[in-house]
């Protein structure tokens, strides 16, 4: 008897600053998709957001080829849970989809408007939903909501991009009065520390803010903490469990987009040492965070540890956490005894449950006789 495959689409590269990590992550996740139970689309969304697929579409993105690839689509329509070419103008079903596995990072993929049209479409997909990548991507509102749960997170002042072009100076005044530098500047809703700055002073101050502003209309600033960095994977639905702590060993000032993904040379501790009580308690508020924002399928939880208090601080959430070979996520996982394969099938499981939960929602008021 032959078992049905199941339909996978995989979505990586999309319109955001974390564009050519999507492409690594992607790449790890296809390397180990069993042939044998699933059959796989790859489509790929440029830079300027057009939808590629057909053959070997991450390798054409990899190796910047991507011209003659057909133009695809997904609609807003739960009764047409298909793949789309785009061909002459025209709409012809390419493949029924049964799960999609956005390997997307940032905007336009992580943040809910990605999670919002594969709802319209009732598809299963990897990841947390609309609510919770939106939260998890935000990192203004996610303060506030960590916050409301007792969760401590660093002090940080929130300006907009037309303050900081209308005044720098007076939004590097209310920063100050968080207390001492450093400050890092960050995007709201962007990651692997695309567009961070640490600033020693207040001339490095207002080139991170103007450098973090390029990459949103939204600026989080936060007082520097002199910390070690600590994160734990989150794996699950509606009973997440939590992987060992790891610790990043930053080879720069701190753990910045090229020693994440270019020149490998942070190192990682993996497990952290810790105490087994932080270990627990951190292990405890990775998952009470994760629940907090409605977190589903997978998110890496970030915290700074500070060296001189001892003082935790929970930093991020992030929903699509870097899935390459030598990410965090999955190498915390494999620690805890999941190797990078069990994951990706762990994940795609988790999404169909989750939907199968989603189905359950009825979408017609019915009065009782």
């Amino acid at each position: 008897m032959t078992t049905k495959k199941l339909r996978l689409l995989v979505l990586f590269g999309g319109r955001s600053g974390e564009h050519d990590v999507s492409l690594q992550s992607a790449r790890s996740v296809l390397q180990v998709l069993d042939a044998d139970r699933y059959q796989v689309f790859q489509v790929g969304i440029t830079r300027e957001g057009r939808w590629l697929g057909g053959e070997n579409v991450i390798d054409r993105f990899l190796n910047d080829r991507i011209e003659g690839l057909p133009e695809v689509t997904l609609l807003p329509d739960p009764s047409r849970p298909q793949l789309f070419s785009l061909a002459d103008g025209r709409l012809t079903p390419v493949a029924e989809v049964d799960v999609v596995f956005p390997v997307l990072h940032g905007t336009f993929g992580e943040d809910g408007t990605l999670q919002g049209l594969l709802e319209l479409t009732d598809l299963a997909y990897v990841g947390a939903g609309v609510v919770g990548a939106a939260v998890g991507m935000d990192k203004g509102i996610f303060k506030d909501v960590m916050q409301a749960h007792g969760i401590p997170v660093v002090p940080a002042v929130l300006a907009l991009r037309r303050e900081i072009e209308a005044d720098a100076e007076a939004v590097a005044d209310r920063v100050e009065q968080l207390g001492a530098y450093p400050f890092f500047t960050k995007p709201c809703n962007l990651g692997s520390s695309v567009g961070v700055s640490k600033c020693h002073n207040r001339a490095d101050l207002l080139a991170g803010l103007r450098e973090a502003a390029r990459y949103d209309r939204r600026v989080v600033i936060e007082r520097g903490v002199p910390a070690r960095e600590i994160e734990i994977s989150v794996l699950g639905n509606d009973d997440p469990i939590a992987s060992v702590p790891g610790e990043i060993l930053p080879s720069r000032e701190f753990y910045t987009y090229e020693s994440k993904y270019e020149d490998g040379t942070s190192g990682l501790l993996i497990p952290a040492p810790l105490s087994d009580s932080l270990t627990a308690e951190l292990q405890q508020v990775a998952v009470q965070a994760y629940k907090a924002i409605d977190g589903a399928g997978m998110a890496r939880v970030d915290f700074l540890l500070d060296r001189e208090t001892g003082r935790y601080y929970l930093n991020e959430v992030n929903t699509i956490p870097g899935f390459t070979q030598i990410s965090m996520y999955p190498k915390l996982w494999e620690a805890s005894g999941l190797s990078y394969a069990e994951l990706v099938d762990r994940l795609i499981a988790l999404a169909l449950e989750r939907k199968a939960e989603r189905d359950r929602t009825e979408r017609r008021f019915r009065r009782q006789p």
